[in-house]
């Protein structure tokens, strides 16, 4: 198990523009398999839009799954 500390401030953006689409972004990473006990590799696909209302960003996971090689 391990631990991730974060930390964000929201930061005020005039005149973002309007219409913004959702994009997704891709990331690998390396992950411990305890059913294997070993170390494999995932894709890991996050869905980011704009939330207007609260003048942010947002991601979240969309798919999570071993990476083919």
């Amino acid at each position: 198990m391990s631990a991730v500390a974060s930390s964000s401030t929201i930061l005020p953006i005039s005149d973002f523009p309007a219409g913004v689409d959702v994009h997704w972004e891709t990331q690998r990473r390396v992950v411990w398999s305890e059913q294997g006990h070993t170390r494999e590799e995932h894709e890991l696909v996050y869905e980011i839009s704009w939330i207007k209302e609260l003048g942010l960003w947002r991601s979240f996971l969309r798919s999570h799954h071993k990476a083919n090689n």
